[in-house]
């Protein structure tokens, strides 16, 4: 039976897809407004991009940044994400230094949840992921492609292995370029999510043609979507407001039905 990840009384893999908003800001000052923004709209999880944060090579300041941020967001479950370009994100680092950051902020106690990308090396994966579980943080374990969309195979064949890494969320988002691929991601998502999943799953199809995949999550089997407050983090998010009402009424049409 599958178990809901409960980060600061917010169930993730029950109910309504939980809609998490992406900060993207530059500096201190961007970070701060953004977090006081999302005060004010229906977010459920705080994604901080931090490969976005102009001192992200400063550990120190990056632990100050997110001291703040938590005292900020008091009763928002965090998730701390350096992007890599490799996958889509603002800049490039060695292994070695995303690792170190990544233990690093995993002992902090000022997250409650880590993005870790899986094709960073195996080996590397787990050892992050024991350092995060040491200290009770929970591992999305992420992997995206922006140019194309793997077979449905291929797709269950990495969140499993995702999973099978002791990751407690695996996510995978992909760049369709037909309507036939986001059905492939659809179909994807509903074989983990009925067959192998122990717990929830993240799926998504980016861009104007896999927007559908960022509201259907209910009824496929992805337990988290991402809107954007003002400013987006990946091709395709919705506002929050929309998709907050589009989830609404999906989910009340299910009950009804």
């Amino acid at each position: 039976m599958k178990q809901a990840v409960t980060v600061r009384n917010v169930a993730i893999g029950e109910g309504i897809p939980k809609v998490c908003v992406p900060i993207v800001g530059r500096n201190r000052e961007e970070i701060l407004a953004a977090a006081e923004e999302i005060k004010t709209i229906q977010a459920d999880i705080v994604e901080w991009r931090v490969d976005w944060f102009e001192q992200v090579m400063e550990l120190k300041q990056v632990k100050e940044m997110a001291k703040e941020l938590r005292e900020t967001l008091t009763d928002y479950p965090i998730l701390f994400t350096f992007r890599t370009s490799k996958e889509g994100g603002e800049r490039a680092i060695s292994v070695a230094d995303y690792a170190a950051l990544n233990k690093e902020m995993a002992a902090t106690g000022y997250i409650d949840l880590l993005d870790v990308e899986v094709f960073t090396g195996n080996q590397v994966v787990s050892e992050i992921i024991e350092e995060a579980h040491r200290n009770q943080v929970f591992v999305v374990a992420s992997n995206h492609e922006f140019t194309m969309t793997p077979l449905k195979e291929e797709i269950v064949r990495r969140l499993r292995s995702m999973q099978e890494l002791g990751a407690d969320i695996p996510k995978i988002a992909v760049m369709p370029q037909s309507t036939g691929d986001v059905l492939e991601l659809l179909q994807a998502t509903d074989e983990m999510s009925t067959k192998y999943a122990n717990g929830p799953i993240i799926t998504m199809s980016m861009g104007a043609k896999g927007v559908i995949s960022r509201v259907a999550g209910e009824t496929f089997g992805s337990a988290v979507t991402f809107g954007a407050s003002k400013k987006t983090s990946a091709p395709g998010q919705m506002g929050v407001e929309d998709l907050t009402e589009v989830l609404k009424a999906l989910h009340n049409s299910c009950r009804e039905a």
